[in-house]
């Protein structure tokens, strides 16, 4: 009688360590615990960025785009400032200033695009008006602010497309760079105009 063998061990494939991606959820979840407290914090693709500490033109030009916004676009709209908007299962960058429409009641969850996203932009204009740009055209973001303190210009994309050669396949097709001197009206209110100086600080 022959002894019994064991089989042999089956082969396990040779595999990189993966970065681990974050969901929304799991990324709020955090911030309820308390750890991004005092921190500037997004969700991008599943990573989470940190932005560092606000310097006081970005935070003053903020307040005042917030004001001028919130004035801007009256009832019927709300505003809201550095909070959660859903643009993906991996995607929350928490916008400056992001406009929807009807009052806070009417979101239960965090909304999922809006009529109107500002970012405030110094030291990260570049990644503002870049792959932070496309992200929001690939969320159906109608319209696009970054207000570059630096240069004291206003940057406006609108029309949002479908393009495969970008960053999360989506482009606005429509950029223009606005001076002091100029004005702006929101696509959602268009009676309505904004003075690029009235947003800086």
């Amino acid at each position: 009688m022959s002894a019994l063998t064991a089989p042999p061990p089956a082969a396990v494939p040779s595999v990189r360590p993966q970065p681990r991606r974050w969901t929304c959820a799991e990324f709020h979840r955090m911030g309820d615990l308390g750890l991004f407290e005092g921190r500037r914090a997004m969700l991008i693709d599943g990573v989470i960025l940190e932005e560092g500490p606000m310097n006081p033109p970005h935070a003053m030009a903020a307040t005042i785009t917030e004001d001028r916004v919130r004035e801007t676009f009256g009832k019927g709209w709300h505003v809201r400032v550095a909070k959660p908007l859903l643009l993906g299962k991996w995607m929350d960058p928490e916008p400056d200033v992001a406009v929807v429409s009807g009052r806070p009641a009417d979101y239960p969850t965090h909304p999922k695009s809006a009529a109107l996203v500002v970012e405030v932009s110094d030291t990260s204009l570049k990644f503002d008006i870049g792959e932070k740009m496309n992200l929001y055209a690939a969320g159906n973001v109608a319209e696009y602010w970054v207000l570059d303190v630096t240069a004291r210009v206003l940057h406006v994309f609108r029309d949002p497309t479908p393009d495969a050669t970008a960053p999360h396949g989506h482009a606005f097709t429509t950029h223009r760079t606005l001076a002091e001197t100029d004005a702006v009206s929101p696509l959602a209110v268009p009676a309505a105009g904004v003075a690029v100086k009235d947003l800086l600080p």
